[in-house]
């Protein structure tokens, strides 16, 4: 679901709330955060932030200062998210797993939240922050387990590209429907992921992990469609329905059950989004043919049947009303 633009700013706090304001911010965005003014008497900063679907997106200025995910923080799982991070003003200085990266206009940093690190700017600073949870780069085949930090350019090609989907869609953000929401977020991911996987050697354009990721697009890009099926997916991408099938299973499931799987996560997006569309116009929306088949396999999934989230739905916005 889209969102609207949320702000917070450190103006006309005491110096020490100001700190405070900022750890806490930080943490309600992505994780638990040492912060340190360095020699300053103040940390004056703003962050504008808006969630368009499962993505943040944010906009960020702040005087000098010093934050830090240390390894006493770092706790297994508990800051899942890879942050694509647009250096639009002044120099920061990233440090992560012995690696030391400058940042300076134009450049683009992706890395995982979870893993130890330190960012220092020495003086004031603008920059724009997409963080991606880390489950929606591995439906894309995204390797971001363990993913190391990268250092990419926003002044010219898919960099550049991305960026400007990042501006157009934070400032458009509170405008979207859930269902646009949805869409443009999947756009988005696969926008920042064009670059990531210029940069990255181990990717195999030609290999298995490439013609995984493009079967994944093709259906993501036709889920709607009633008559998707393998046929339709191996005769797009030029391979064999044998060599799908295993592509798949190696990853332990089969193209059908990835289908509706996928179809059923963006039935329950739409669900807890729409209390006014009907369980069967959702389901028929996403391919789905019949509503009593749709509500057998949404509780086999989710362990709840479709009308609960609706109900539920309802009811909030009933509540929001009165």
């Amino acid at each position: 679901m889209s969102d609207t633009i949320h702000t917070l700013s450190t103006t006309g706090l005491t110096p020490k709330r100001q700190i405070q304001s900022w750890i806490d911010g930080l943490t309600s965005l992505c994780g638990h955060f040492d912060v340190d003014p360095l020699e300053a008497s103040s940390l004056e900063g703003r962050i504008d932030y808006t969630s368009v679907s499962r993505l943040k997106l944010c906009q960020i200025e702040v005087s000098q200062h010093r934050i830090a995910h240390t390894l006493a923080r770092a706790k297994a799982n508990e800051h899942p998210y890879i942050k694509i991070h647009f250096q639009t003003y002044g120099v920061s200085y990233f440090e992560q797993e012995g690696r030391h990266i400058e940042l300076n206009p134009g450049d683009i940093i992706a890395y995982d939240v979870s893993c130890p690190h330190l960012i220092v700017s020495p003086a004031f600073t603008r920059h724009d922050v997409v963080i991606v949870p880390k489950a929606l780069l591995r439906d894309r085949g995204f390797p971001s387990q363990r993913m190391p930090a990268c250092k990419l350019s926003a002044k010219t090609g898919t960099g550049r590209i991305a960026h400007d989907f990042v501006h157009a869609t934070f400032d458009e953000a509170a405008k979207l429907s859930a269902n646009s929401a949805v869409g443009v977020a999947d756009s988005l991911i696969d926008l920042l992921l064009l670059p990531l996987r210029e940069a990255d050697t181990m990717f195999d354009r030609v290999g298995p992990e490439a013609m995984y990721v493009r079967a994944q697009f093709f259906i993501r890009e036709h889920l709607r469609d009633p008559d998707l099926c393998i046929d339709q997916i191996s005769a797009e991408l030029g391979c064999s329905k044998r060599y799908l099938h295993m592509l798949f299973s190696e990853r332990g499931t089969t193209v059908s059950d990835y289908i509706w799987q996928a179809r059923l996560q963006n039935c329950r997006q739409e669900l807890e989004a729409h209390a006014g569309k009907t369980i069967t116009d959702v389901a028929f929306s996403w391919g789905f043919s019949s509503s009593s088949h749709f509500s057998r396999v949404f509780r086999k999934y989710f362990g709840v049947v479709p009308s609960s989230i609706h109900k539920a739905q309802q009811g909030a916005v009933a509540a929001d009303e009165n």
